[in-house]
């Protein structure tokens, strides 16, 4: 549950009152001593002496949007017409669309989109098969595939439940890259059957963005499509959590006067999200990180060790520590969290070095509140968007395709991520870096060209 307002909570409740008196006061009032939050008042007559508005506020949950609806109704002279919750109204009918490219206004146009002409398009491609990404969507389009097994904080919820968020993914890459991107939703979760399926989906993209695939089966997934095709496979829960993640403490550290080299790094989270943030991160030059799973830190000597683990273990905790995710945090220069909610307390913080940074990245409820955080450490960021320093993925994989498209990379690597990162941190100049501002807006201009043109160099470079 949101423990203040949020527009994701939004609804607009029709109702009429009488013209003139104190109804439009008594409105507002209703709704903020309920502890909502009036974003917009709409009027317009409703007869003589009536008036008709709409009243738009952010709540904090469905229930708590109840409780307004309630208290409006409790107003003198209120009758209440109808209640939108403004998100699924933005959901009705789907969030995307096809539309054509080439105007179709005559049986001449026609056939050159269509039968016959294309057929000579058809047959230059089967002579020169690099001549698809020069004459079809492909060379701008991008798969979004998933399961339906690991949505957002939803858990196992099935691939018709994760269509919106599929949908939501086609069209942040069109609004932040201009790439066609198309969800694909697929009704099975055996790792065999989604890879074969992914592979002879291929040929009609660009690049393949894998979503909300549940650990350890991802991984696999993952390396085995990148085996098998010959366009770039970037999982984002992994690779573009990790892109921002690194691109927001190379900034931290900019803050405190730190290295990433010297400092000592404790994670909470081992599964997909932080395996790959860990990767990056030593790939970027981290040196000391002790990560922690629900048993405690991963080290060498536990028996518990599956590969993904044993690799954490075998290139992390050089020191052996074999306690609590407390302890490793004590003394640690830099904690990041990308587990669950509520597993340390300020004072835990407290314990961690002079010039902390805290990211405390569960969703919606962070590992650590994010107030007692900031009492303690210098830089906190969370993955929320009612905190400052907000890690959002939509940072990075709109400019990271849009590099990768552009360069008609046939993989993804670390040094692409790497530069990424990168080039995402440079977009916040010296002048404008500060605790509370170690991440750009995602609405940057610069953000995705940049992030693009970093990929796309590092790309060209690894031919």
């Amino acid at each position: 549950m949101a423990t203040v307002p949020s527009v994701s909570y939004s609804i607009t409740v029709r109702l009429e009152v009488a013209a003139g008196g104190k109804a439009v006061s008594q409105l507002t009032g209703a709704v903020e001593q309920a502890g909502g939050i009036v974003t917009a008042l709409d009027l317009t007559p409703a007869g003589h002496d009536r008036l008709r508005i709409d009243v738009t506020c952010a709540t904090r949950d469905t229930e708590h949007a109840q409780e307004i609806v309630d208290a409006l109704e409790q107003v003198d002279g209120v009758t209440i017409h109808k209640v939108s919750d403004r998100t699924f109204l933005m959901h009705l009918g789907g969030k995307i669309e096809m539309q054509s490219k080439v105007p179709l206004r005559n049986r001449d146009e026609l056939s050159m989109a269509y039968t016959p002409g294309v057929a000579r398009v058809c047959l230059a491609i089967a002579r020169n098969p690099d001549d698809v990404r020069r004459l079809t969507v492909k060379r701008n389009s991008v798969a979004v595939v998933t399961d339906g097994s690991a949505v957002l904080g939803l858990g196992n919820i099935g691939p018709e439940a994760a269509l919106p968020v599929m949908e939501g993914k086609a069209a942040l890459f069109k609004r932040f890259a201009g790439i066609d991107a198309w969800p694909i939703c697929l009704d099975t979760q055996d790792t065999d059957e989604l890879v074969r399926t992914v592979q002879i989906l291929a040929p009609a993209f660009g690049g393949i963005n894998l979503e909300d695939i549940s650990a350890p089966r991802c991984f696999e997934v993952e390396r085995r499509l990148r085996d098998l095709l010959d366009i770039p496979v970037f999982h984002d829960d992994q690779h573009g959590t990790a892109i921002v993640v690194l691109s927001a403490l190379m900034n931290a550290l900019r803050v405190v006067g730190k290295d990433l080299a010297d400092v000592r790094v404790a994670m909470a989270g081992a599964g997909a999200a932080g395996t790959a943030v860990l990767k990056l991160l030593l790939h970027a030059g981290a040196k000391n990180v002790v990560v922690c799973d629900y048993r405690g830190a991963v080290h060498t000597g536990r028996d518990d060790l599956d590969e993904s683990l044993r690799w954490i273990a075998d290139n992390t905790n050089h020191e052996g520590y074999s306690g609590d995710l407390r302890g490793a945090v004590r003394g640690a220069d830099v904690f990041i969290g990308v587990s669950a909610p509520g597993i340390l307390t300020g004072e835990d913080i407290a314990t961690m070095n002079e010039g902390s940074v805290v990211f405390a990245l569960a969703n919606p409820d962070p590992e650590v509140d994010p107030a007692e955080a900031r009492e303690h450490a210098a830089v906190v960021a969370t993955g929320r968007s009612d905190y400052p320093n907000q890690i959002n993925n939509v940072l990075a994989f709109p400019g990271v395709f849009r590099g990768l498209l552009d360069a008609q990379s046939r993989t993804v690597t670390q040094d692409m991520l790497l530069a990424a990162a990168r080039a995402l941190a440079e977009v916040v100049t010296d002048k404008e870096l500060g605790p509370n501002y170690i991440v750009p807006s995602v609405f940057h201009a610069d953000v995705s060209h940049a992030v693009a043109a970093a990929v796309q160099k590092a790309a060209t470079t690894a031919r």
